[in-house]
C-alpha cells in the first residue's frame, strides 16, 4: 500500500503544478470497455480499426479523462478532491503503448474552497492529447491517508 497526502485548499498556489503518468495497455482498453460499456470496435477490433484513418485501435476518449480523475484524486489536490466539473478537448488519438502523463496546474483559487485547474494530457512525444479544465472543491486540511490496494482483475 502507499500513502498520500492531500494538499489543503489554503496550501495551494496558482501556477502550482503536477503530474501522473501511465502507460495505456491492452487490459486497460479491455476493463474500460467492460466498465463504461462502450464497446466501439474502433477500441476493440483490430481488423475494424484498421480501415479506419487511425490504422489501429485506439483508446477510449475518456481513459483519458479517467486519468485525469486519477491525477487529480491522488496528486494534486489528492485525496478529499471533489470534482465539480470538467472540460476536455481531444487533439489527438491514443493508441496502446503510449505512455500518458497528466499535468495539472492551478488557474484559479475561488471562493468557498473551490480550485480551477488545467488538466492537460500528453503522450510519450510530448504531443498533446487532451486539453481541459477542471473545476474541484478542495480539501479543507491536510491528511495522509493509505490508498486502497485494490484485487487482481483479469478478462475472460
Amino acid at each position: 500500500m502507499s500513502q498520500v497526502t492531500n494538499v489543503p485548499y489554503g496550501d495551494l498556489e496558482v501556477g502550482q503544478k503536477a503530474s501522473y503518468s501511465k502507460t495505456v495497455e491492452e487490459k486497460d482498453i479491455q476493463l474500460f470497455a467492460a466498465l463504461s460499456g462502450d464497446h466501439n470496435p474502433v477500441h476493440l477490433d483490430p481488423e475494424f480499426a484498421a480501415r479506419t484513418p487511425y490504422k489501429e485501435r485506439i483508446a477510449h476518449g475518456m481513459f483519458s479523462g479517467a486519468l485525469i480523475s486519477a491525477a487529480v484524486a491522488c496528486t494534486m489536490p489528492g485525496p478529499g478532491t471533489i470534482y465539480l466539473g470538467q472540460t476536455m478537448q481531444f487533439t489527438r488519438a491514443v493508441k496502446l503503448g503510449d505512455t500518458l502523463t497528466v499535468r495539472l496546474e492551478i488557474l484559479e483559487k475561488l471562493p468557498k474552497f473551490r480550485v480551477r485547474i488545467a488538466t492537460r494530457v500528453y503522450n510519450q512525444r510530448d504531443e498533446l492529447v487532451v486539453d481541459g479544465e477542471a473545476e474541484i472543491l478542495a480539501p479543507r486540511r491536510q491528511q495522509t491517508v493509505e490508498l486502497t490496494r485494490l484485487p487482481t482483475i483479469s478478462i475472460g
